[in-house]
């Protein structure tokens, strides 16, 4: 029987000294409801931004302890389908996102979603990219808000994390304490006006511990590749770690050197871009499926 977590139970931050809400088995499915982004308080036009209390801004629904996780394993997490609302909300406003500093007030719109697209305006659909930006577990040391991304995850706002899609987190605190919510309903990589298409919705996910190799840093696996995901104070940092994080990832897993590797990577890897307008920057460097299959690569056993 597939467990279920309900919106209300909701955390700010991910910490270790969070209380989890719901404990369960290596290997269990469970159906995770969310609020969106602004935790459904923007509901029609009429709704002024302005007046809604940020203080209840990027909530997850969460901790789920899964017994078994202990600091040094790996949370595998199969995002196993990935429903949305049928009415997202954007947002913009002065000191958000990349052009805030060219805004003079905070503007909100509500957006029609079908079952393909993403209804802008009468003139432009946007086709549907469901993912979820704010994934993780809860982190060694002091609570980080659910707005900040890190090497726990957190708000990454990165595409790729969708419905087909496999996370691997590193694991710092007893149980992991997983947590998700902030889902889009479409999102280009960068999130440039600070908000992406936020929708409620539901995941269903599998978690499972993995007692072998260890991760720095979470890796998303789909049908096309691998990307690490790291999160630093500027871009460059941020995309730099997440080439050394794949190098290192590979180095022991195929018949090749460094100075091999660095050329491979090179010409079949790619630095991507997730988000870059949260407290820290957040950028990945994914390789493609093919590179793997060459080498008998397997993310892991």
């Amino acid at each position: 029987m597939t467990e279920t977590l309900a919106c209300q139970d909701v955390i700010y931050s991910f910490s270790k000294e969070h209380v989890p809400v719901k404990h369960v088995a290596s290997g269990t499915t469970i159906e995770i409801e969310t609020y969106d982004c602004f935790k459904n308080q923007v509901t029609s036009p009429e709704t002024k931004v302005a007046g809604i209390d940020w203080d209840e801004i990027n909530p997850a629904t969460g901790p789920v302890y899964v017994e078994g996780a202990e600091p040094g394993d790996v949370l595998k997490v199969r995002i196993d389908k990935l429903e949305i609302g049928g009415q997202g909300v954007m947002a913009t406003g002065p000191d958000l996102g990349i052009l805030g500093h060219r805004l003079e007030e905070l503007a909100s719109k509500i957006i029609k979603v079908d079952e393909e697209h993403a209804v802008f305006d009468d003139k432009l659909k946007i086709p549907l990219n469901k993912m979820i930006g704010v994934i993780g577990v809860a982190p060694a040391g002091e609570p980080v808000s659910c707005g900040t991304p890190g090497a726990h995850g957190g708000n990454m706002d990165t595409k790729l994390i969708t419905e087909g899609a496999t996370l691997y987190f590193p694991v710092f605190a007893e149980g992991a304490l997983f947590g998700l919510g902030d889902f889009h309903a479409a999102m280009g990589d960068g999130e440039v006006g600070v908000s992406g298409i936020e929708v409620p919705g539901k995941a269903t996910v599998t978690l499972q511990v993995l007692k072998e190799g260890a991760l720095r840093h979470p890796l998303v696996e789909n049908e096309d590749g691998i990307a690490f995901i790291v999160s630093a104070p500027t871009l460059d940092e941020a995309a730099k770690t997440a080439v050394e994080e794949m190098a290192d990832f590979l180095l022991p897993r195929m018949e090749m050197n460094l100075p091999d590797l660095a050329m491979l990577l090179s010409a079949a890897g790619q630095v991507q871009v997730s988000q870059i307008v949260d407290p820290l920057m957040t950028a990945r460097f994914f390789v493609p499926k093919y590179v793997l299959e060459a080498y008998g690569v397997k993310v892991f056993r």
